[in-house]
């Protein structure tokens, strides 16, 4: 896999601008980058426990897709494993941290911890098993040893 150069928030605001958005449908398709993913997620878990994310994830990244023109099908868009896999590893991020930071702050550090590498979902899945059609459309468990 190529290595990225990570791009940090500057702020809580521009965390919650990528949250906020991605609820509206009205981020901006190309500031729909892998960071934005997991500052979204983070932002959804910390600051609106209201929403339901195992139940409410997928139909919010669906019809982020839809509505900025993408399409979520068996082969591009909305992918169940990987979204449910970050979830929860960003869920055991945030149960490690041992002190309170604010909200880039925390977005910043899990992007620079192992949970928010780009290929972090394939140190628990081989790559012909997270790219199948069946982890695309449901929830298929990890095949590596943890």
């Amino acid at each position: 896999m190529t290595d990225h150069a990570i791009r940090f928030f500057t702020d809580d605001h521009a965390v919650r601008r990528v949250g906020e958005g991605l609820l509206a449908r009205t981020l901006p398709r190309e500031e729909w980058t892998h960071e934005a993913h997991l500052a979204a997620c983070t932002w959804l878990l910390v600051e609106r426990p209201d929403i339901d994310l195992d139940n409410e994830i997928r139909e919010i990244i669906s019809r982020y897709n839809e509505a900025v023109g993408g399409v979520n099908d068996a082969t591009q868009g909305y992918h169940h494993t990987i979204t449910l896999t970050y979830l929860a590893g960003v869920r055991s991020f945030l149960a490690r941290l041992d002190t309170a930071l604010p909200l880039a702050a925390t977005v910043n550090a899990l992007l620079a911890a192992p949970e928010g590498r780009r290929d972090w979902p394939l140190s628990l899945y081989s790559r012909d098993r997270l790219f199948s059609v069946d982890a695309r459309l449901g929830y298929i468990a990890p095949d590596r040893p943890s």
